[in-house]
This record gives C-alpha cells, structure tokens and sequence, in this order.
C-alpha cells in the first residue's frame, strides 16, 4: 500500500511537471518555445476573470509586511485563479503547496512568489546603507547575487529590492534600505544590485526578478515622516531623487514598485506621469508595475478616490498592472470593463506582462524548477556565501576617529571588557528589514571574542530599551581588569527601518554617559556605533579616542567587527550620508545650493544659525583608516576621442603610512555659472583603490556630459558652455580643486 501511494504521488507530480506540454496542446499544440505565440494563445482561452486573478497579488498568512485585514480564503482563490502572484509564502514546502493549487486552474498557470529579501535571505548581509558605504560596486553586485542564490535555492522567484530612494532626512526609517544621499552613488549601487539579482538572465535558478522601489520620490517625506506627503520641484525630482530608478531600469530590472506617497499631489499608486508617460513611454519600461502593500486602497484615504471602484480604475488607468494585496481590483475591475471605463486590451497587455515574466523565469516549462530541496541544503548558509557575507560587512564599516593610534589593537590585546547588550544580540546585528535571515547562525561580537581566544569580561552597562545606565559600577571594575575596552553604543533593530521615523537621533544620554566615564579609566576606549542611520553622539565623539560605525552587518558582524579591530582588515569605509552635530541641522547633506546669501564665517547676513555652526559632525564621503594617504594636484587632461570624452581628469595618490590600505577616491563638480540654480558639489565619479604602504597609482576620471549636464525644470537635459569647477579627495569636505573650461552647449 505504502509503495502504491508513493506511485501515485509520484505520477501526480510527473503530470504537474509536465502541465505546460499539456496545456500547449489543449492550445491546438503552441510551442513552449516560441514565447509570444505561447502567451497570446494563452490570452485568448483566458476568461476576463482569470486575467484580472493574474493582477491580483496576495499575501501568505504569515511574515506580513502590512496589516493583515482581509482574510482571504487563499487556497480556494489560487485554486480558482483569483491570484497571479503571492508574497510571504517562505519555505519549499509551502510554495509547493501553493503552486500545486495554481496547478488545479483551469487553465494551470502558476504562480510567481515573492519576498522581502532585503539583505539577505538565511544568511544576513550588512543592511543596505551599510553597504553603499563600502564605495564598493563589485562587492555589492556579489552580495545581491548571494541573496538571489539563497532565495531562488528556497523557491523565490521576485524580491521587492533594491530600495533606491534617495534621501537627505535621517529622521525616515528607510534610510537604511537604501544607498544613502547621493544620486550618483544611488545610481551606480542601483545599478549593481539589479545586475546581482538578475544575474546573466531570468530564470537561471540562481537569480531572481528585481524590484525597483520606491517609485518615486519616497525618500523626501515632509518632517522625515514615513508615508508622508512628498513636495518637490520636477527640476530637484529629475537631479536629486530621479536618477537611481532610471539606473536600474536602464541596467535590465524585471519589476518596478510605485510608492505610498503623492508626487505633484497625486499618489504615484494612480500617477499616470510616473507610471506611464516617464516609465513606459520615455524610458521604454517592459516589465511589471506592482503597488505597495494595499496602496491601491489606501487611495481613498489620500482622498483622491471615492472608493474601491473609484481607487481601482485610477490606478490601472496610470498603468498599474499588479495590485498588492487589496482586493480593488478583483472587486471591480470587471464591472469597469462591462461599463467601458475599463479597456480589456488594456487589460491584456497588463496580464501579458505578467505571463511574459512567468515565461522568462520557466516556470511554464516547470513550475517548480525553484523547489529544489538538495539545491537549497547546499546552497543556504554555505561557507561560499558566509564568507561572501564576511567581507562585504568588514567593507561596510567606518572608521570615524583614530587618536593616540588606539586601533588596530596589538596581539598584546588579550582581555577585553566588552559593555553594552547589542554586543551579545543575535537579533540585532541581523538589523532591520531581516526578514527571513536565520538569526541563530549570526555571529555576534561576543562570539568572535571568544572564537578567537580573547578573555572577555562582559558588561551591559545600560538598559537597552530605555538608554538609561544599569551598571555602571561593574562595568567601571571590568574596563580596570581589561587591556581595553570596547563599547557597544546604537539602536536597536526595531528602531530603524519601515514606519520607524525618529524625531530625535541623539544616542541616549546614558550611553553617552557610560562612554565619559569609562574614558576615565584612562584604558583604550574604542566605541562601536551600531545603527541602522545617522545619529548624534557629540559626548562620545569627545570622550572616545576612537569610533567605528559598524552599522548591523548580519550574520558575520562579530568576526567582521573582530578582524577591523585587529588590524586584519584596514576599513576603507566612507559615509554614504551626511551625520549631523545636532537635530537643528536636520535635514542635512552637502550638496545644498549657494543661495544668494551663502553661508560664510563671520558673516551675520547669511544662511546659518545663531546657535549652532551650520558644520555637520561628518561629511558624506568621510572615512579614515589606519593608513595614511597623499593626494597629488589635479590635473585636466585633454581627449583624444571628444566623442567619448570632452578631457579626463587626472590625480596621483600616495599610501603614505605603514599598513597596505583601499582609498575611495571622489570627484565632485560645480558648475560655476548654470541657468538654474545648482548645488555647490556633485559627486560625479569614485574610485576604490588599493595600495600596499609606500605605494603611489593615478587615478583618471573621463569628463563627459553626464560628468557636466543636469536637468532643467522641464526635464530637458542641458550641457552648458563655461567654466566647471572638479574637486578631488578623501570626502566631500577634504577636497583640491582644478578648473576646466567647457567650449560649447548642448541641449
């Protein structure tokens, strides 16, 4: 008996399996392998109904990423085809289960599945912001493939990544899911992540479809509120916010997510501009436009629909093919087309999106070929991708300060006393958005200590939740019993990240405190800040003689940490956003305008405060390390090709110091007379380099219209005549200036 029921199930999945050479036959014998006769056959024997199931996108009953207020009847809707695409659905057997209803459609199309995998799948990665401080495009392309590799193994087939928001406002939780302030920066890692998730093409097992989001301008909420209202300029849309999404659609991504918030006062979930006009008709967008959890409903709560009909018929009509979770859609989308307010054509190129993206992932060849349980044993938390994850976090820290040479540690180093819980916390170093990350396999600071034979006198020093200082007596007894100490200062993961918008970033005041009272010790004091965001520590930055940002770097955080504070790792770390000195100055970035009254010392008449410098405790672009280096004079070299580049700019770099080191090296422009007002510098090209000590490269930057263009408040790109500023250095404040002169326009 038991052999005949393994026979049977055997079969039944033989026939699932093989359910696309069935079904092309029922479609009078289409081939599989000609796609679009494939899909348009397969449009025409669907119902209006089974097209509008294909738009509707629902989630698992777990790992919610949004309120959970419908329960929905979800194996009786993908049995009837009332879904396309699914979310939260984690786990090989749980998709199989899913698949296997599609599979008992009418028509058997199966289902794509979705998921979060922000940085990292099983195995954690540092969070987003933390990479892009890295500098590092080839580091982060790998990082994405790893987590495409550990997804796709567990059946995934899409991940809503990357997040390419820029934003100036620390204040706004997201800030870590994404690259940071700048629109250079956020467009090269943009562009890195897609190529690392998607790999050489869809449906290799061992890549995923990308998502860009926010679609747009998500990163600029009024007061650094999350779902807030967005008012923009098209002009600071098309320099500042819009460059990323362009990035990654021109580099090949499959999907594109609107976002929450209004832009020119209307939602992007029903923004036609956004959508259709910019998306599809300029940058030639073929892929899919998902909503953002229930933002096709929450349209009403933006007032600019009636109700579900209403919400559902503006944003389909702006060009929204797949409805997150709501059900509009599926509620109406039909009563829309039978009252003509609605095209089915209209619907059918969305659907024939969707297939499209089914076909490219095979899944109409074999709807399980994700659901390989031998694959996914080999591939999750293999040594491969730990050490992948290993070294893009020793990559991602920031070394802030360095007196008295406190760092790197000697071997003489043997005790340490280690304060502060977020040292021991698994759960913390996975940082926000974690997700499905295996929390039991990181690695945390005290762990590697203890790996490497280092005596470890552990203290919490303060309470975690409320800041205040717990033990201050034990921890003073452990820092004169220790070689030295190390300092554990941040946030918790649950304090950065979606719906997580902060109206004050200084560090408690305890922690600040404990770190002034062990400094008194007179012991080396080396204070870790482990956040998800820019924060405002000034009593540390006075007391501690060194500061590393490590950021939650995941499941190798401890062994990452552990080999930056020894000196196995040089940290080649720079900031990717600007940190303040204080919460007046917030929002706060370098690339801020002239004014007509620019801020100059001693000057009353200016832009600036009375009570505070206008100075931010660390620029974008800053990071030490435990080298030195020179930075020889710019110079302007002329083009043998114009056609390719107008001249390049050349620079020497030294490593001046005793240790082997990577120095990122940045080129910024000011466009010294424009038609509109222009910032005073732009990141416009970087460079990470290596050099053993005592070693010297040059460095060459093409300077091409991109390199001097922007675009005007029409959206029309412009190269102007004139002179432009370069300016070359470490960060954005630490910088040599040379001239060059533009000889002609170009609009």
């Amino acid at each position: 008996m038991h052999m005949k029921i393994k026979k049977k199930i055997a079969l039944w999945l033989l026939c699932c399996c093989a359910f696309g050479q069935a079904a092309a036959q029922d479609r009078e014998d289409i081939s599989l392998n000609d796609k679009q006769s494939f899909i348009s056959h397969l449009l025409e024997q669907m119902t209006l109904d089974e097209k509008i199931g294909q738009l509707h996108q629902c989630s698992g009953r777990g790992n919610f990423t949004g309120p959970d207020t419908l329960h929905l009847p979800l194996e009786e809707y993908v049995r009837q085809g009332k879904v396309g695409t699914m979310l939260n659905i984690i786990g090989i057997k749980e998709i199989r289960k899913y698949q296997s209803l599609a599979l008992q459609s009418r028509l058997h199309i199966p289902l794509i599945f979705g998921l979060d995998i922000i940085h990292g799948y099983r195995t954690g990665f540092p969070i987003p912001l933390a990479e892009a401080a890295s500098f590092d495009l080839a580091m982060m392309e790998e990082a994405a493939r790893c987590n495409a590799l550990e997804g796709a193994a567990d059946g995934q087939n899409w991940t809503f990544a990357p997040m390419v928001d820029i934003s100036w406002d620390a204040r706004w939780g997201r800030v870590m899911e994404g690259a940071g302030e700048d629109p250079y920066l956020g467009s090269k890692v943009a562009e890195a992540r897609v190529k690392g998730l998607q790999g050489e093409q869809l449906g290799d097992t061992c890549s995923m479809m990308a998502c860009v989001k926010h679609f747009a301008g998500y990163g600029a909420p009024m007061s650094g509120k999350d779902y807030n209202s967005v008012d923009m300029s098209m002009g600071q849309f098309a320099n500042f916010y819009m460059p990323p999404y362009q990035a990654a659609v021109e580099a090949g991504a499959a999907t594109v997510m609107s976002a929450f918030n209004d832009f020119q006062s209307i939602p992007c979930t029903s923004n036609r501009f956004l959508l259709t006009e910019l998306l599809r008709e300029r940058w030639g967008f073929k892929g899919i436009v998902v909503s953002d959890y229930s933002s096709v409903e929450e349209l009403i709560n933006h007032r600019v629909a009636e109700n579900r009909k209403d919400a559902a018929a503006q944003a389909f009509q702006a060009g929204l093919d797949i409805e997150m979770v709501s059900q509009c859609y599926l509620r109406h989308l039909k009563e829309l087309v039978q009252e003509g307010k609605v095209k089915e054509e209209v619907i059918d190129q969305a659907v024939g999106r969707i297939l499209e993206k089914k076909y490219e992932l095979g899944l109409f060849h074999d709807p399980y070929r994700f659901c390989n349980e031998a694959r996914s044993n080999r591939i999750i938390n293999s040594s491969r991708i730990r050490n992948s994850s290993l070294r893009m976090a020793e990559r991602s820290v920031v070394l802030l300060k360095n007196e008295r040479q406190t760092l790197p540690f000697s071997d003489m180093i043997r005790t340490v006393a280690l304060i502060g819980s977020l040292g021991k916390s698994q759960f913390d170093m996975a940082g926000a958005w974690a997700g499905s990350v295996d929390r039991s396999k990181i690695v945390t600071l005290y762990d590697a200590l203890i790996q490497r034979g280092i005596k470890v006198i552990y203290q919490e020093g303060y309470d975690i939740r409320s800041g205040k200082i717990s033990s201050l007596n034990a921890s003073l007894q452990a820092a004169q019993q220790a070689d030295a100490v190390i300092v554990c200062l941040g946030e918790r993961a649950e304090q950065s990240g979606e719906s997580k918008s902060k109206a004050n970033l200084n560090l408690p005041e305890g922690q600040q405190l404990l770190v002034e009272e062990l400094a008194k010790t007179g012991k080396p004091i080396v204070s870790l800040l482990m956040c998800g965001r820019p924060l405002i520590f000034n009593e540390v930055r006075r007391h501690s003689p060194a500061i590393l940002c490590t950021w939650w770097l995941g499941s190798e955080a401890g062994n990452a940490i552990c080999n930056v504070l020894w000196g196995k790792y040089n940290p080649s770390g720079k900031l990717p956003m600007t940190f303040p000195a204080n919460m007046g100055q917030v929002p706060i970035f370098y690339q801020y305008k002239s004014t007509g009254r620019p801020t100059r010392p001693h000057v009353h008449y200016c832009t600036s405060y009375i009570d505070s410098s206008t100075e931010p405790a660390y620029p974008f672009g800053f990071g030490l390390s435990f080298t030195s280096f020179r930075y020889g004079k710019p110079e302007i070299i002329p083009s043998d090709h114009p056609d390719h580049a107008h001249a390049f700019l050349r620079i020497n770099i030294s490593n001046t110091g005793s240790r082997d080191g990577e120095e990122v090296v940045q080129l910024y422009v000011q466009d010294k007379v424009a038609r509109i007002t222009r910032p005073v510098k732009e990141l416009k090209g970087f460079q990470k380099v290596f050099l053993k000590a005592g070693e010297s490269k040059t460095v060459t930057f093409p300077i091409t219209d991109e390199t001097l263009g922007y675009y005007d408040n029409d959206m029309h790109f412009t190269v102007e005549k004139g002179e432009f500023i370069f300016m070359t250095g470490g960060s954005s404040h630490d910088t040599q200036e040379v001239t060059y002169f533009h000889p002609f326009s170009k609009i």
